[in-house]
């Protein structure tokens, strides 16, 4: 009975491995090329470290075998200052060469964005986009803390400091100072789509109020310059780069391996694991990045 539990986790084991194996070399592309070639970089859940993504943008541009780059996007946004960062990047790479944005099934708020910074965007049909906006929630527990006996006391330096406290009523002042920040962020977005789309302001100013489209709504607005898959992307981008075909292999920058967390119970889970964990150590110190839900 023991040597069958053994087996049985042997075998396990080495279907792992496979399925591991398998999986990397479906996703990831070949990391050494002949001649020109077109990279593809995904941005894929929430939008929150983008270092590694800002890595392979600079490599792109130092990068003379590759001719231009494909964004696929499949995001529905994530915290503001990490989606500038990588939009900063991208604008860069754009000056040197083309770059086509190829949207999943949502590309959505800090999505969308990061999209402005390309030239040309292809959306699916049934593409979730836009959201274009920013937001920003908080809890009120006073009553609920109330009912259970628990209350706080606040020592603070200023009046501001403890803006979005969830043991009382957020003031009248602070919803006025929040609201003004929200709507500076908000003009930034709009700022951002109206230099990376071709589309007038008074036209399409009416639905930059966070609402979301179907990618062929957006291109109806101008908001999407194409329906079309990724292949269509990879077309564009080599016609794009003066390529006289489509290259037959596309540069994918590889990812560092998911752990075994990740094998056994999926990346999402592991990012939830992950977010857990840093919600419980810093949550003292980092409060304003768990009340943001921005792009």
């Amino acid at each position: 009975m023991k040597r069958a539990h053994k087996i049985f986790i042997i075998i396990t084991l080495v279907l792992l491995v496979v399925a591991f194996a398998i999986g990397r070399s479906d996703r990831y592309g070949s990391d050494v090329f002949d001649g020109d070639t077109i990279a593809l970089l995904r941005v894929e859940g929430p939008i929150i470290d983008v270092r590694w993504y800002m890595d392979q943008v600079r490599d792109f541009m130092e990068d003379d075998g590759i001719k231009g780059v494909v964004l696929r996007i499949d995001s529905p946004g994530g915290a503001v200052a990490p989606t500038q960062e990588l939009y900063m990047e991208l604008l860069k790479l754009r000056e040197i060469k083309p770059i086509v944005t190829s949207m999943g099934t949502v590309a959505a708020s800090g999505g969308y964005y990061l999209s402005c910074a390309t030239d040309w965007i292809v959306s699916n049909p049934g593409t979730i986009t836009g959201s274009i906006g920013v937001i920003m929630e908080f809890s009120n527990l006073e009553g609920l803390f109330g009912k259970l006996g628990i209350s706080s006391r606040t020592i603070k330096s200023g009046k501001f400091k403890d803006t979005g406290n969830p043991m009382r009523q957020m003031t009248v002042e602070e919803e006025r100072l929040l609201q003004a920040m929200i709507m500076d962020t908000y003009e930034q977005f709009v700022e951002a789509v109206l230099k990376g789309r071709p589309v007038e302001e008074d036209l399409v100013r009416p639905y930059l109020d966070g609402r979301v489209f179907t990618g062929r709504q957006a291109h109806e607005l101008g908001l999407v310059d194409q329906l079309g898959n990724i292949y269509d992307a990879i077309e564009k981008v080599s016609e794009m780069a003066g390529l006289t075909e489509v290259p037959d292999e596309i540069y994918e920058p590889e990812r560092e391996r998911p752990g075994i967390f990740s094998i056994l119970f999926g990346e999402t889970a592991a990012r939830a694991l992950v977010s857990l964990s840093d919600s419980v150590n810093d949550q003292s110190s980092d409060r304003w990045l768990q009340l943001w839900r921005a792009f």
